[in-house]
């Protein structure tokens, strides 16, 4: 019965960073890939960035040289580190957990609440 909990959003200014946590209990994160997604008002969820069982990571080009996803095993904590940031990162952001070992673009079956992170220009 893994449980996601989500931590570290908020507002920002442009071209700050902030570092979003996700803490996970009943099962341990490493099994499977877990990614990070957004959803701002009006459009579309959009996977950001993910990281498999074995520690490979993928990153949608939008965020690609300014995310940085990390999983402390010990932990059980997945972290979407965000420099940079502009005001299109404004959304509300998700962790997410796979049924799956790799970074596929489906499966994801146990989401955390969200946290909104706010970009100001």
């Amino acid at each position: 019965q893994l449980q996601l909990v989500e931590s570290g959003g908020g507002l920002v200014q442009f071209g700050g960073s902030l570092r979003l946590s996700c803490a996970a209990s009943g099962s341990s994160l490493d099994r499977y890939a877990n990614g990070w997604f957004r959803q701002a008002p009006g459009k579309e969820r959009e996977r950001v960035s993910c990281v498999s069982s074995g520690g490979s990571t993928n990153y949608a080009d939008s965020v690609k040289g300014r995310f940085t996803i990390s999983r402390d095993n010990a932990k059980n904590t997945v972290y979407l580190q965000m420099n940079n940031l502009k005001p299109e990162d404004t959304a509300i952001y998700y962790c997410a957990v796979s049924r799956f070992r790799l970074c596929a673009s489906f499966g994801y079956d146990t989401w955390g609440q969200g946290t909104q992170v706010t970009v100001s220009s």
